[in-house]
């Protein structure tokens, strides 16, 4: 028997339709296809056909096009890493340009055309409705593979669940759908009970274990490359280990072996090489400009390679997703008419900390290349450059980006989580706890901060396979020891010496200068990021913003001893107890009582905090991969080791005041280094807005719960000012000014006298049921509702009530679903579209045939019928619900929509999610 053709893309192969050739079809049977997406006219040519659908004389379609094999769309897969089919064509043709069509599906069940002449635009001769939706794109594409064996429950699960295609960027997913899908999957894996079957329901169990054990070491693996390459290229900036390069200075001097620090190595070293020495350059000034100049060539260096790796490689524009809107021009437009088109915010995935983004990622956006490997590799190699060229920023956020990316890949191997966003997004939760774990070595703070910051949906099952990856995490760090002390992170520190109750007036006032630092950073911050970086040249620049921001780092960070130092490394000498032998660059002070002994020191630290805390103000935002931690711990523990050196002075100067009874004359008993690490703490929860998993983690740092209180006591003291200054965090402010479409659960919201009908979008179109809707007229629909941005959104499907003249819903058809359907029956604009059909085993037994030869059944279900693309259960409300409930709705159950019914059940309109976030914004929190 014959194969039947198929639409396919013109290779010959059979392969799936791409997302151009489905938009050119639909704009081919639009009644608007003369207008192009922008809303320029094309010009016809001589033979009456527009210019972009003229192939070349003599040149068969599938020598004119190119392609990229094998383009899976997984979710952080970049379109551009994917190998090339190329052809040349005229350039007569299409002026030199080349019809470029990206191929979103990995070409399952491919069968060969009829003909290798045969036109992308062939008519295809099989009309079984889920045959034809196989061929255009697999349903495994996204939902599970459909098995031959049991059509009967293929049917049942499809009229449960429905059909969804692939996400695209900031859209929604739809978790609902994505919980019933897994249920379903379980309880097909549950129903067998062979002895295969229950091994493989087994393995499919620990499967989640078995991902996140991966994740956790491999991220470990990643800080450890980072952290051992951001050692060895900031001490390039001194000089070099003349017994090998690839030495940092800690390594390169064996001096102190014994659980050293950078503090620790010596200061004649003679296997170190300072770039005075290696240029011959011995006098004191000339030696001084010879190093300056070498520090500030070598931090430029390094951070305009990050920069330069951060813009061309990990820009929004470089990830093009499967479906883009309308009012973009699409590559096989040869004219490009629009001149200047809509402009859209260009994203640098590998710049900043990515917390921001991974809390929208969980919260259930979509960002397509946000998390894949060239994301990963950019973001790794340009930490380590950053951090390196002494800007004030740290590692310790990009680290949860980091890890979350090793989760969104490591997650593709198995279809369980790869064909399910809701369940992928179990993993990103886990690995963002390995994040934090490897940043801080303290796997349950990771814990606490994944599911305190940046976590949506938080279940018990997850917090153990959090804790669990970042157990795993944390092992495998101690064990590649990066630092080579036998320490996690660099600035884990003890103490001797327990805290007395007339220091909580000291600790309540650092917390105080926390909430105030962190409110205040956060505002200038947002203001600067805002009106200078966003509304001037600056922005437009920001290679020349990174070097300038360095150059002018490097000049004021050079000239004083505590911010020429890492940021890790100021941190560790600012936490560290003062102890004989031990100075800590010149932290202890000699003689505590005086004056003379103590301002030096005291003024050296204050103009460290003023110069970083500046600093940090306009360096976060940078297009660099750079985290906030560090610089916030820096500035909070110079203000705490001011402090403590203060209380140390009052001590020693009035050693019987009442005040100090306690110390019963031990001029030795306050601790400057747990003033440090209480400022610290206040200052980090001033800035991000984080209070139980900070304090864990600082516990964890000092590896006792001596110091619980102080550190607890500053952080609420801190968070309560910094919310009553600065309702949002830093975190948040980024979301907004990024314009992420994030819906935050924490808020609360006075809604006052406002009802659902004062939000209800009663201006959507939607499909009457009773109307003749052929592939034009919905095409139509379609091309105006995407010409807006709409993707996102859909069509309610609405039928005429028997006996009133309101209308009843029938059910919901998203944006992604209409077009997909749409572009397989596209050869007949004229047929007509039929909705609330019943799904019957015959479509089901249609689709399982697809795994065997093409055959023609003659009882093939009606293609036009596109019931099975329905939500026909969405999630419906009385107009008379208060608006909290609807914002539950959103919330709690993750809706992507919502659907408001009359008390008698007719239809009144719909409420999209992001819709319900434009409302909300212009809203103030209780």
């Amino acid at each position: 028997m014959p194969q039947a053709s198929e639409p396919s893309d013109g290779r010959g192969s059979g392969a799936p339709m791409s997302r151009q050739v489905r938009r050119e079809r639909l704009f081919r049977v639009s009644s608007v296809a003369n207008v192009r997406p922008n809303g320029t006219q094309e010009e016809p040519t001589a033979d009456g056909n527009s210019e972009s659908t003229r192939l070349a004389p003599g040149v068969p379609p599938t020598e004119q096009t190119s392609l990229n094999v094998n383009d899976t769309l997984n979710y952080g897969a970049a379109l551009s890493q994917r190998p090339r089919l190329e052809a040349r064509i005229p350039s007569n043709t299409y002026g030199g340009s080349k019809l470029s069509l990206r191929q979103p599906l990995r070409g399952l069940f491919q069968r060969a055309t009829s003909s290798p002449q045969e036109s992308i635009f062939t008519p295809a001769s099989l009309r079984g409705g889920f045959a034809k939706l196989q061929s255009a794109r697999p349903l495994s594409a996204y939902d599970p593979p459909l098995s031959s064996k049991d059509p009967e429950q293929v049917g049942q699960d499809a009229k449960i669940n429905g059909i969804r295609v692939w996400y695209s960027s900031y859209t929604s997913i739809d978790w609902l759908h994505d919980a019933i899908k897994d249920s379903l999957r379980f309880s097909r894996l549950r129903r067998r009970k062979s002895i295969r079957a229950r091994l493989r329901l087994a393995f499919d169990k620990s499967l989640g274990w078995i991902i996140v054990t991966i994740v956790g070491f491999l991220s470990a693996i990643v800080a450890f490359l980072v952290v051992r390459s951001e050692q060895l290229l900031f001490d390039y900036k001194e000089g070099y280990c003349e017994a090998g390069w690839w030495k940092a200075k800690r390594f390169c001097c064996p001096v102190t072996t014994g659980g050293r620090s950078p503090s620790d190595v010596s200061e004649v070293c003679e296997a170190w090489n300072e770039w005075s020495e290696v240029w011959k350059v011995h006098e004191g000034h000339h030696a001084t400009a010879v190093e300056y100049a070498s520090y500030t060539a070598i931090a430029l260096a390094l951070s305009l390679t990050s920069c330069l790796l951060t813009i061309y490689l990990t820009n929004s524009t470089t990830f093009v997703t499967r479906k883009e809107s309308a009012v973009v021009p699409d590559p096989w437009d040869p004219k490009n008419p629009s001149e200047n088109p809509p402009g859209r915010k260009v994203l640098y995935y590998a710049a900043g900390s990515g917390i921001p983004e991974i809390k929208t990622i969980l919260s259930g956006f979509v960002i397509h290349g946000y998390l894949g490997v060239r994301v990963l590799f950019t973001k790794s190699v340009g930490l380590a450059l950053s951090v390196a060229s002494g800007l004030s920023l740290g590692k310790e956020g990009p680290f949860v980006h980091i890890a979350s990316c090793v989760g969104n890949i490591v997650s593709r191997i198995a279809s369980k989580y790869e064909l399910n966003e809701a369940k992928r997004r179990e993993i990103l939760s886990a690995a963002c706890a390995a994040g934090v774990a490897v940043a801080f070595g303290a796997p349950i703070g990771g814990t606490l901060f994944s599911l305190e910051e940046v976590s949506y949906f938080f279940p018990p099952k997850v917090m153990w396979r959090s804790f669990f990856c970042a157990m795993i995490a944390a092992i495998t760090l101690k064990m590649l020891d990066p630092f080579g002390t036998g320490k996690l992170v660099l600035f884990q520190v003890t103490y001797d010496k327990d805290w007395h109750s007339y220091e909580l007036v000291p600790f309540v006032f650092l917390g105080l200068f926390g909430g105030v630092y962190g409110a205040y950073f956060s505002k200038l911050n947002y203001r600067w990021s805002k009106n200078v970086r966003g509304k001037t040249w600056v922005g437009k620049h920001p290679i020349i913003e990174v070097l300038a921001i360095t150059f002018i780092t490097s000049c004021f960070c050079f000239l004083n001893p505590y911010t020429r130092m890492g940021g890790t490394e100021l941190v560790y000498n600012l936490f560290s107890e003062c102890r004989p032998g031990k100075s800590h660059s010149g932290l202890c002070v000699a003689s505590p009582g005086s004056f003379e002994h103590a301002w030096p020191i005291a003024k050296a630290i204050l103009i460290a905090m003023v110069v970083k805390g500046a600093l940090t103000i306009v360096t976060f935002g940078i297009k660099v991969p750079a985290g906030i931690f560090i610089p916030t711990l820096g500035v909070g523990a110079c203000a705490g080791r001011v402090t403590g050196i203060l209380m140390q002075y009052l001590q020693a100067r009035h050693p019987n005041a009442r005040m100090f009874e306690a110390c019963n004359g031990d001029l030795d008993c306050i601790v400057p280094g747990l003033y440090a690490m209480v400022g610290a703490a206040a200052a980090l929860s001033g800035v991000t807005r984080t209070t139980v998993s900070l304090a864990v983690i600082m516990f964890e740092l000092t590896d006792t719960l001596t110091y619980a209180v102080p550190v607890m006591l500053s952080v609420l003291v801190a968070k309560t000012v910094a919310d009553a200054l600065e309702p949002k965090g830093i975190y948040d402010l980024v979301i907004e000014l990024s314009q992420l479409p994030y819906l935050d659960y924490k808020s609360d919201y006075v809604w006052g006298h406002l009802q659902i009908p004062d939000v209800i979008s009663k201006e959507i179109p939607s499909i009457r049921v009773d109307e003749k809707n052929t592939v034009q007229s919905l095409s139509d629909r379609l091309i105006d509702l995407i010409s807006t941005g709409a993707h996102d959104m859909g069509f309610p499907i609405l039928r005429p009530d028997a006996h009133d003249e309101g209308t009843r819903l029938v059910g919901y058809i998203g944006a992604n679903e209409l077009e997909h359907a749409l572009s397989i029956v596209a050869d007949d604009p004229m047929a007509e579209i039929h909705f609330g059909a019943p799904y019957t085993s015959d479509m089901a037994s249609s689709v399982s045939s697809l795994a065997e030869p093409a055959v023609v059944h003659p009882n093939a279900s009606d293609p036009y019928d596109f019931t099975p693309y329905m939500d026909q259960a969405p999630l419906t409300l009385t107009i008379h619900s208060p608006l909290e409930m609807l914002h539950r709705f959103f919330v709690k159950l993750g809706a992507r929509y919502v659907v408001v019914v009359d008390s008698d059940g007719l239809y009144e309109g719909i409420i999209e999610k992001k819709n319900w976030l434009a409302f909300l914004s212009e809203f103030k929190e209780e």
